[in-house]
Formats: C-alpha cells, sequence, structure tokens
C-alpha cells in the first residue's frame, strides 16, 4: 500500500511540476520560474524514480549496489538542481519586481552556489554507494540553507502583500524543513525518508502559486 501510494503521489508531482514549466514556458510566462520548475522536476526524477523501484521491490532499507548507486547518484542530481530552483527563484524575484538586482548580494548567491556545488563533488559524500554521513549532510547543507534564507527574505521583503505569493516564503521554509529532517534523521530512522512528501507538496504549492501569480500578470516576466 505503501509503495502504490508514495510512488503514485511522485509520478504525479514530476507530471505536474514539469509540465507546468513547460506551460509557462510556451506562454512565455515567467520564465525564470518556468525553466525552475522543470529543471527542479528533471532533478527530482533522478532520485524520486530510483526510490520508487526500491519501495516496490521492497529492497530500499537494503538496497543491491546497483539501486544503491542510482539513489546515490539521484541524490546528487537532485541537490544541484535544487541548488538551481532557488537560484532561478532568486532571478525570478528581482526580474517580477522589476528592480536591479545587488551586485553585492549577486556575488553572495554566486558564493553559496559555488560552495554548495563544491562541496557536494567531495568523495567523502559516498554518493556511489548511497551513504549517509550526517557530518558530510550537515556541510554540503550550509550553503544550501544560507541561499534559502535569502531567498526567503526576498519573497517576504517585496511579496507578502501580493495576492498570490504573499505565503511561498512560508512554503519554502517548510519544504526545509522537512528536507532538513530527511537530511539529519535518514540515515538512522528510514521512515523519515517520508518526509519527503510534505516537502513536495510545499513544491507542488509553489508552483501553483507561481503559476496564479503569472498568468495574473500580463506581461512576460
Amino acid at each position: 500500500m505503501r509503495a502504490i501510494f508514495e510512488t503514485g503521489f511522485y509520478y504525479l508531482y514530476l507530471i505536474f511540476i514539469i509540465g507546468l514549466g513547460i506551460y509557462l514556458l510556451i506562454k512565455k510566462k515567467s520564465i525564470y520560474f518556468a525553466i525552475a520548475c522543470i529543471i527542479l522536476g528533471l532533478g527530482d526524477a533522478f532520485h524520486l524514480i530510483p526510490r520508487a523501484i526500491g519501495l516496490y521491490t521492497k529492497t530500499l532499507d537494503n538496497p543491491s549496489a546497483t539501486l544503491a548507486l542510482y539513489l546515490g547518484v539521484g541524490k546528487l542530481v537532485t541537490s544541484i538542481t535544487m541548488t538551481v530552483f532557488y537560484a532561478l527563484l532568486y532571478l525570478f524575484i528581482y526580474k517580477r519586481i522589476n528592480k536591479t538586482r545587488n551586485i553585492y548580494v549577486d556575488l553572495v548567491v554566486a558564493s553559496l552556489i559555488i560552495a554548495r556545488i563544491t562541496l557536494l563533488c567531495y568523495p567523502q559524500n559516498q554518493w556511489t554507494t548511497n551513504g549517509n554521513d550526517l557530518y558530510w549532510g550537515i556541510y554540503r547543507n550550509i550553503p544550501f540553507v544560507l541561499l534559502g534564507i535569502l531567498v526567503v527574505f526576498l519573497l517576504f521583503k517585496y511579496f507578502r502583500k501580493e495576492k498570490y505569493l504573499s505565503t511561498m516564503w512560508i512554503a519554502v521554509i517548510l519544504s526545509f524543513i522537512f528536507y532538513l529532517l530527511v537530511v539529519l534523521l535518514a540515515g538512522t530512522y528510514s521512515w523519515v525518508g517520508m518526509m519527503m512528501l510534505p516537502k513536495t507538496i510545499c513544491y507542488m504549492y509553489i508552483g501553483v502559486l507561481g503559476y496564479l501569480a503569472a498568468k495574473k500578470n500580463k506581461k512576460q516576466i
């Protein structure tokens, strides 16, 4: 039952978020947001599909070497694409408010992205064996969390009174909470991996808000 429900939901999410991004791209609405959704969905597919296989074959908690490789590399890919997602969300914010970005903030964002991806590349992360080193899980997520804090601050500052985007900052915070629970505890308690479900719901909610805001706005942003 868990395999059917959880994997079904993941496939629904992938179709939804990628489809939403493609739709916005075709309509030339919120280009940065559209690309962000597509990249997020494609990256998450690398992690969620192997996870679905593990659930259906009942080998998720004790995967074969091949499945462990797919799960680990999938986590690496989705870690990178999540970072790109928030970088694009940062660009979307400034594009929507039609303000010139601060060069110093740009440098901070670029530095955090470089630091994040550099830490992801270290072999201590044990991607090829789907390892769960707690300390490296913390190290590689420090710049990611800082990037998330910056995006939350900008969302709250500029959109807290906007009809459709006023709650996006809350959804981002919640997604980080669920994500960090998985990072910190999934290695000890496998069931914590189910926190990916509410995290995914947060991303779908973010997608809906972006879609509604883009539909309302007649100009291309």
